[in-house]
């Protein structure tokens, strides 16, 4: 299956180009000029840093970062309470209880959750209490129904007014102490959390409705070239889907940034132009497709007069054509940050995983940027044959405590169904021709599910 962009190297998809293949016929070349992959990323991760802050309903925030620190403005809890149901008591009046010796108490009253009891334990009396209920004065332990003769006694419950104890409780035993938890003005979530649900408890437990936290980056996407045709409409006669603008849109919600679709622009002037101003007040721009340095597409020639632009060829693969740099404001503002991806499927969402991500978490005020990485054993091989570091496509499961990495099939950089198929991308470095099967290899995991969970 093949869907997406024309190809980095020009050619539309369906041409035989030797990276669709997986490998280069010919002699092994690389490019002087070619810049690593921790080069390209420490130009582009030069531009970014954390978004300003954005008030938002604690529901809402999930997922963003706490952009001040959350003390608490109240005991937590804000009274002393029961961890059971049973008996409030004074500790005093069930010295030495017993199964055979049970301390007999007067039951004076009943307290819920909720409640507060307006009645003091007094010696030789009791309150029944719920779970949750405030400790009513007078009282210092609880003692659980199940350590009374309560029920022996289930027929007399409903004009209960006397309780044998059975068991010497320690003081203070069921009893959760005001502030147990948080204490008033005590820090409780620090700058740089992530807010996930058990954070929007806490949040909630104190009473706060809305949070401070980093904005999401608005992330412009824009595809390009004559051959796309919108999801949905019916095709022509030579035109394809345009995948890499739901893929890459999807990638950005994904790691918590807020697409905004600019379309497909044709391959004419003024159409990319027009599409690149619609862009603005977004915090990055990603186009795909024309940043080859062989391309006789229009994208670079925009690109350029539209802001400071770099065509970088990267050593790596899929995903050797990159372009980066700062779109100029129409406004005078602050100029914006532009990605150029190749136009292969798998290339887009390769290079998208590698630097485009990072670049909108780092904007989202996350302090970890990268994916997990995995040593395993190859079932299949990796060939490379241009001296470029490889990221393959992988589907990985993890047997008896080991991880093993299988190729998605073919690892033309058009077949995007291999991505589909792949949970890794097992890394072979630039200055080995290849790996072969039973081989370690290093795994940068895309997704964790229940097959690779330890």
């Amino acid at each position: 299956m093949t869907s997406g962009h024309r190809g980095s190297s020009g050619h539309r998809q369906g041409h035989h180009t030797p990276e669709a293949h997986g490998h280069e016929h010919g002699h092994r070349h690389v490019a002087e000029d070619m810049l690593s992959v921790e080069q390209a990323y420490q130009r582009i991760m030069a531009c970014f840093s954390s978004l300003e802050a954005e008030d938002k309903p604690i529901l809402e925030a999930l997922g963003q970062v706490l952009a001040q620190e959350v003390r608490s403005p109240l005991d937590l809890p804000p009274l002393a309470n029961s961890g059971m149901d049973g008996y409030a008591v004074r500790h005093d009046d069930i010295r030495g209880a017993s199964d055979q010796q049970p301390r007999p108490l007067k039951v004076i009253g009943l307290v819920a959750a909720g409640q507060v009891s307006n009645q003091t334990v007094a010696p030789g009396t009791a309150i029944r209490i719920m779970t949750g209920a405030p400790v009513p004065p007078g009282a210092d332990t609880v003692v659980p129904f199940e350590e009374t003769d309560e029920l022996h006694r289930r027929g007399e419950k409903q004009s209960l007014n006397s309780i044998g104890i059975k068991n010497d409780l320690p003081k203070g035993a069921n009893i959760r102490p005001a502030g147990e938890d948080v204490r008033r003005g005590q820090p409780v979530l620090a700058p740089g959390t992530v807010i996930r649900p058990a954070e929007v408890g806490v949040l909630a437990s104190l009473g706060m409705a809305r949070v401070p936290v980093v904005r999401r980056p608005v992330v412009a996407v824009l595809s390009t070239g004559d051959e796309l045709a919108p999801v949905g409409e019916t095709l022509r006669p030579g035109t394809i889907y345009d995948s890499n603008s739901s893929s890459v849109a999807a990638a950005v919600l994904a790691c918590g940034g807020i697409p905004k679709m600019l379309g497909i622009a044709r391959d004419r002037l003024e159409d990319l132009h027009h599409r690149l101003a619609q862009s603005a007040g977004s915090d990055l721009v990603i186009t795909s497709a024309g940043v080859s340095k062989g391309d006789y597409d229009i994208v670079k020639e925009v690109l350029t007069q539209r802001g400071d632009m770099n065509f970088w060829s990267v050593r790596m693969r899929p995903a050797k054509p990159l372009a980066f740099g700062l779109l100029r404001n129409e406004n005078g503002g602050k100029p914006t940050p532009l990605l150029g991806l190749p136009g292969n499927p798998v290339s887009a969402l390769v290079a998208f995983e590698m630097f485009a991500r990072p670049a909108i978490l780092t904007m989202l005020g996350r302090r970890h940027l990268a994916r997990p990485v995995v040593e395993g054993v190859l079932t299949g091989p990796i060939y490379n044959t241009d001296g470029r570091r490889v990221y393959a496509r992988v589907s990985v499961s993890r047997r008896e405590g080991t991880y093993f990495a299988t190729p998605t099939g073919p690892q033309g950089s058009n077949i995007l169904t291999s991505m589909s198929l792949a949970n890794g991308l097992a890394i072979c470095p630039d200055n080995l021709p290849g790996l072969q099967a039973g081989q370690p290899v290093q795994i940068i995991m895309l997704d964790w599910n229940e097959e690779v969970n330890p």
